[in-house]
């Protein structure tokens, strides 16, 4: 796990300053406390911040080829390397060092891009090639691994492993994109598709890009994407016996470190079957750790302790206090773009507990999106059944005025929101889907802005990424295409960032063995009925667990990291509130109307309506505005 950082010129090879490499690395530090290094040739410069995980002594980078016609900077792991590296001793190949990287660097010589295809891991990297001119990005196929890119005035592209380090460059122009304001506003975070600033670029999730100098800036590849087009035949017996091996095999290659390793544990069924594996594969006692709250109804540490005594772990838990507000300005900081996922803040706390004993810890990321393990999944597919039922031409008219009168309710439990519920079946699958993944309906968006916002937006609306995702899925059902909306947009764009992020913070290296692209792509052949049954989700998996966890932790529940962000807003956030009408750069940029930014801060401390999470979003837009561009 480590930052990357470098400069390429597209139109001559003009000399890199490596002091502008350093620069771009040195305003991310935390991503690589243990080494850095910058390598400039003709037209390029290569940088690299190193948390040593493999081969503490040989692994250093940027890693070049004896004859220095390749060069490589990288960030993650291939957990496969080990038998990608024989098979290319096999063929001839000489290594120097036991690290990942090299594999890259002896891949690329041998199959050239195909080589992507070999490696199994989550990985960001730029891969220099002399005698073609040309430098070659690649990002992991989930997108656990960020990269970000950018075009510049002088004819050089840069690109990092954060936003931060693209704005350390004095030559990359900071101005705003209004379409990602709205995107923002719409889901809580910034998609992969989209930058706050304008003429920033993420390579998305399975894409490669290839630069070759003069030539254009071409468009990214994409080398894979998961299919829901197929189903599986096999008996239910097998299936759970194929998904059991499957996990095994992406937990074991995810254990390979030559430092200290743990886990994260919830007590949830996905954190639990991962803790589960590790024991079954170590002869030690696996360290993990947990984060409590002092709210009964919010803490989970019961379900870990008992979980941890099943498997005999080494557990730490420490609980806090859910009025954890205080880490706001380290969030701006480390997310660059708005990010308004609270669960961001205990995420940071078990990262921050976890660093204290272990530099690499597994995760239970991923099942959710490729099992169905969302109560929204449940919830599309019954409305989905429903809709079917009913012609559109009665459905619209019916539901819609319904909806339009009912009170609006978000006190309420999900399943008794009842105008959420009516304005859903009103509409198309897709519609309701992107509707029900957002946190701020186009509806209230349209209040929030002003006539100039509206009006430089224009009929642009966040809502038509998911649809248009959903229209476009290799597919057969409508659980299929919301789940594949999900991996492609929510995923990467939300889960992933959000665990990048907070673990980078403290230099702690995060790994998601149920993001495994094997496990992705059997689960996307899976029937329907094997990812959910009656009320439950991610059937399969609980099925396949029951012989390792009790029944109690398998079929509770599920409960996730909860925010009391609506208090704060009423208590110590309060001012904060007030401000964000006032003289916030917020309320300074004119792209809403201030009067109902008034209004919802009022409303919410009266307690006529709460709009906790929306004051939240603002916050954090308004502090990463302040960051970004100053305003």
């Amino acid at each position: 796990m480590c930052g990357i950082a470098g400069i390429f010129h597209l139109e001559t090879a003009k000399p890199v300053d490596p002091a502008r490499v350093r620069a771009m690395l040195d305003v991310m530090p935390h991503r690589g406390p243990d080494g850095s290094g910058i390598w400039t040739a003709p037209g390029v410069g290569l940088g690299h911040l190193r948390l040593s995980i493999i081969d503490l002594g040989g692994g250093a980078q940027p890693m070049l080829t004896d004859d220095e016609s390749l060069g490589v900077t990288f960030n993650g792991e291939i957990y496969n390397f080990a038998e990608v590296r024989a098979e290319l001793e096999a063929k001839g190949h000489v290594f120097r060092t036991h690290s990942d990287t090299e594999v890259i660097l002896h891949g690329y010589r041998q199959w050239g891009e195909e080589c992507v295809h070999r490696f199994n891991g989550m990985f960001a990297f730029a891969l220099f090639d002399a005698r073609a001119g040309s430098l070659w990005l690649a990002r992991d196929r989930l997108g656990v691994k960020p990269l970000h890119y950018a075009l510049l005035s002088d004819g050089s592209l840069i690109f990092g492993s954060e936003l931060k380090s693209l704005l350390a460059h004095p030559l990359l122009r900071r101005a705003p994109d209004l379409s990602a304001v709205e995107d923002y506003m719409a889901y809580g975070y910034v998609p992969d598709d989209a930058c706050l600033v304008a003429g920033v670029r993420k390579l998305g999730a399975g894409e490669t890009l290839r630069l070759v100098r003069g030539r254009p800036l071409p468009q990214p590849q994409r080398y894979w994407d998961v299919s829901f087009a197929d189903r599986t035949k096999a008996s239910p017996q097998a299936l759970e016996e194929e998904l059991v091996a499957l996990m095994r095999q992406a937990v074991r290659s995810r254990m390979v470190a030559d430092v200290p390793l743990g886990a994260f544990l919830s007590g949830g069924v996905d954190s639990s079957s991962v803790v589960a594996l590790m024991a079954e594969a170590s002869t030690r006692a696996v360290q993990t750790c947990t984060i409590g709250f002092d709210v009964a109804s919010l803490d989970e540490t019961a379900y870990a302790d008992r979980v941890a005594r099943r498997f005999a772990t080494d557990h730490r838990s420490r609980i806090v206090s859910p009025d954890d507000y205080g880490l706001i300005d380290a969030l701006a900081f480390h997310f660059d773009e708005p990010f308004a996922d609270a669960s961001a803040l205990p995420t940071y706390r078990v990262c921050e507990l976890a660093r204290e004993q272990v530099t690499v810890a597994l995760s239970g990321d991923g099942a959710d999106e490729a099992f169905a393990g969302y109560r929204r999944h449940r919830f599309q597919m019954q409305g989905e059944r429903f809709r079917s039922l009913i012609p559109a031409s009665v459905r619209q008219p019916l539901f819609g005025t319904l909806g339009r009168y009912y009170p609006k309710a978000d006190w309420a439990p999900r399943a008794l929101r009842a105008k959420s519920t009516l304005l859903e079946l009103a509409g198309e699958g897709g519609e309701a889907y992107a509707t029900s993944v957002g946190i701020t309906p186009h509806a209230l968006r349209q209040r929030l802005f002003s006539q100039e916002m509206k009006g430089r937006l224009g009929a642009y609306r966040a809502e038509d990424r998911y649809i248009k995702a959903m229209a476009d899925a290799p597919a057969r059902d409508p659980l299929d295409r919301a789940q594949y909306a999900d991996i492609r947009i929510w995923l990467p764009g939300d889960i992933l960032t959000k665990t990048d992020r907070m673990s980078m913070a403290v230099s702690l290296e995060a790994r998601e063995p149920l993001l495994d692209h094997r496990l992705v792509e059997f689960a996307a052949r899976l029937p329907v009925a094997q990812r959910i049954r009656g009320n439950s989700g991610k059937y399969i998996m609980k099925k396949a667990m029951e012989p390792f966890l009790p029944q109690d932790i398998l079929y509770r529940q599920k409960m996730g990291f909860v925010t009391p962000i609506s208090a704060w807003f009423r208590g110590a956030l309060a001012g904060e509130a007030t401000a964000i009408a006032g003289g916030s750069a917020l309320a300074r940029t004119g792209w809403f109307d201030t009067k109902m930014l008034a209004k919802v801060a009022a409303d919410h401390r009266s307690g006529v309506s709460d709009h906790g999470r929306l004051l939240w979003q603002l916050l954090m837009l308004d502090k990463a505005l302040t960051r970004l561009f100053g305003v």
